[in-house]
């Protein structure tokens, strides 16, 4: 395996060990999602391409990604998400794949050909819906594009104490960020395992199989709790009609985090990952 993914690394952008681990991350779910040679399969949320690019690598030279995302290319930093696309689709995966960013799939005038991929894919992106009904009319829409649906997001079932800071991150942030209109936030709308499995059911789809994957080694819960921790204030000064009770609370929930930090670290949250027809 150590092989494929240092090829498919030196793909991206930041060829790193951080890029290294998320790669190992995305190759767990496309072995789960099954990914079969030759499929065409159309990824919402590609993002800078973590999943995009291990998607190519197993679809092979007969196959195809078309990775779309709403953000605008210049959204990320210290690469944004369009130079990122640009240097992947220049590598040798780069043949298999489109990259196309400020595509809003909900928009009328974005529509795709019945059936014209195998699969759909939302990897690690459900959290950035504005809402349970956004995602869920996303799903409604797509299920005539492609016959599966492939579905990665973080778990929110802990399994360990030392999982708690990232969980409690990410409710902190979900609780302000329900008092926002227009948002740029990773965490806007905050979908559990339960929430994702009866709005994949009311949208159409029916579910043939889920897993949960450890992710140990990924970066992701430390940067939560960071995001966090550090701009938690100006989050909360910046709500004038949040009631104060509210902030108290986050702020008691703020002092609850330092502490688990300080006393247990920082284990990321599982993967929750399903199949859907």
């Amino acid at each position: 395996m150590s092989n494929f993914i240092d090829e498919i690394v030196q793909c991206m952008a930041v060829g790193n060990d951080i890029q290294r681990v998320q790669t190992e991350h995305r190759v767990k779910l496309a072995q789960f999602w099954d990914i079969r040679n030759g499929s065409r399969i159309l990824e919402i949320g590609c993002g800078q391409g973590d999943t995009t690019a291990v998607l190519a690598h197993f679809v092979g030279e007969s196959g195809f990604v078309h990775g779309v995302d709403i953000a605008s290319p210049n959204y990320g930093a210290p690469i944004s998400v369009g130079d990122s696309a640009k240097y992947l689709m220049n590598s040798k995966l780069g043949k298999r794949i489109k990259m196309e960013y400020e595509i809003d799939v909900l928009e009328p005038q974005v529509e795709f050909p019945i059936h014209s991929f195998d699969t759909i894919v939302l990897s690690h992106c459900s959290w950035y819906f504005q809402s349970f009904e956004q995602f869920n009319e996303l799903l409604k829409k797509s299920r005539k594009w492609g016959k599966q649906l492939l579905f990665a997001e973080w778990d929110s079932r802990i399994s360990t104490i030392k999982q708690l800071p990232h969980l409690l991150s990410v409710l902190i942030q979900a609780q302000y960020e329900c008092f926002k209109d227009e948002s740029s936030a990773n965490v806007r709308t905050l979908l559990t395992p339960y929430d994702v499995k009866r709005i994949v059911a009311a949208a159409g789809w029916d579910v043939t199989k889920e897993t949960t994957i450890l992710a140990p080694e990924i970066q992701d819960g430390s940067w939560e709790v960071c995001q966090t921790l550090t701009n938690w204030q100006l989050e909360l000064d910046g709500t004038s009609h949040m009631p104060p009770k509210l902030k108290s609370l986050i702020a008691s929930q703020v002092d609850l985090l330092d502490d688990l930090v300080r006393s247990n670290g920082v284990t990321p949250l599982s993967s929750f990952a399903l199949v859907a027809q």
